[in-house]
């Protein structure tokens, strides 16, 4: 009940009191493995992607005036909101136009996306089907607001939405890549999308981790449900 309090009291954000919102219980050796991991894992894939960070930022400061990287308010763990970073795919103040494209969004429940999103600058959609523009998260896993597998950060409009099973995302910390980056990403439905996380939830170790990352890789170079 401590966790059902929690997410009531944080960033105006009220869920129903559920079955739904109860977490799961696991040793606290998983959970240090997991951040352990994180660490490890974080430091050495931003490392290795800051060349390729670099080159798109000067690539999108060419294409698109203004900052190549976006910072953008997400929804983290028991509710609590922190600044979420990537590199900017749309032209600045893209933002604005969010209402006067609602009518051309391609998915179901509070989430909103276009394959063809008119806001994207001439390399906005490059860097979003080959997720480079995602690179930059792995500063908010060392930052400790993310871990490298969880499910993906909610806008605080879309938790606003949310069901109580949607709602028990919020139990974990939200991850870079997850069994819905894996099984389909936004070919799947929003329902789809929730019943994968909870699967997540329910199901997830150490172990379990590791081999999620190792299914990202191949995905992310196929680009499969990326747009």
């Amino acid at each position: 009940m401590e966790l059902i309090e929690a997410l009531k009291s944080s960033q105006k954000i009220q869920p129903r009191a559920s079955v739904h919102l109860l977490p799961r219980v696991v040793p606290a050796s998983w959970r240090w493995c997991k951040r352990a991991m994180d660490l490890f894992l974080g430091t050495f894939f931003l490392l290795l992607a800051a060349p390729v960070i670099a080159a798109a930022a000067i690539a999108i400061i060419i294409v698109s005036p203004g900052s190549p990287f976006f910072v953008q308010q997400r929804v983290g763990r028991l509710g609590r909101r922190f600044p979420l970073y990537k590199l900017r795919t749309m032209v600045s103040g893209a933002h604005l136009l969010h209402g006067d494209l609602q009518h051309l969004n391609e998915v179901d429940g509070p989430v909103f996306k276009i394959r063809k999103d008119p806001r994207l600058h001439s390399l906005g959609a490059f860097l979003r089907k080959s997720s480079i523009d995602e690179l930059p998260n792995f500063w908010n896993v060392l930052t400790g607001d993310m871990s490298i597998v969880g499910p993906r950060p909610p806008l605080p409009s879309e938790v606003e939405h949310y069901s109580d099973y949607a709602m028990r995302r919020l139990t974990v910390k939200p991850g870079i890549t997850c069994l819905w980056q894996i099984s389909g990403r936004s070919n799947l439905s929003f329902d789809e999308w929730m019943r994968l996380d909870n699967e997540y939830i329910d199901n997830w170790t150490p172990g379990a981790d590791l081999k999620i990352i190792l299914r990202t890789i191949p995905t992310v170079v196929r680009r499969e449900g990326a747009h």
